[in-house]
């Protein structure tokens, strides 16, 4: 065996036939009191939609609770899974039907953790869902109030009528979606 590494390549076209499902986008089921629709376009560097792509979400339950070992204050035992998967369309769109996060306790304002693959990337992307409606949570967040003010708002999603939210991901160039080390 070689200590040598394998080289990288960029996450291909597989990602919509191997790692997506019917109800993926579904965090919570139809009819779920408070639902919300988050939708948006994901493009790349030029305004392009990116239409082979997958977006995660990993999230809290609207009590700001994880149902996994690892939150801190241990599992919230809600069966909330907190997770969704979207491939984009042949136009760049997704959609994930969840619920509000609670805050978390910790100085965060509500959010929604989102990765995003696409061919061209050799590692994921990391970002943020914050909402339009928690304007003093969203100050005073850390993260927010650690970027420019014209920076922040790439992170925060636009309201686009009762229960729909839009947060359109620009992978590069102006209007770049910040994203994070992780």
């Amino acid at each position: 065996m070689s200590d040598l590494l394998t080289p990288s390549q960029t996450v291909g076209p597989f990602l919509s036939i191997g790692l997506t499902w019917l109800e993926g986008h579904k965090v919570v089921p139809d009819g779920t009191p408070g639902a919300i629709r988050i939708s948006g376009v994901v493009t790349d560097g030029v305004g392009e939609p990116v239409i082979d792509g997958m977006i995660e979400t990993w999230q809290a339950d609207p009590d700001g609770r994880f149902d996994h070992p690892d939150d801190p204050r241990g599992a919230s035992g809600s069966g909330f899974r907190g997770f969704g998967r979207c491939a984009t369309d042949a136009e760049g769109r997704y959609e994930i039907v969840t619920v509000k996060p609670g805050a978390l306790g910790d100085g965060q304002a509500p959010h929604i953790d989102v990765s995003v693959f696409a061919r061209g990337l050799l590692d994921r992307l990391v970002t943020r869902i914050y909402f339009p409606d928690e304007t003093a949570a969203n100050a005073a967040d850390p993260l927010l109030a650690s970027l420019p003010a014209e920076r922040a708002t790439t992170l925060v999603a636009q309201d686009a009528g009762v229960g729909e939210l839009r947060f359109d991901i620009r992978l590069q160039g102006e209007g770049e979606t910040v994203f994070l080390t992780v």
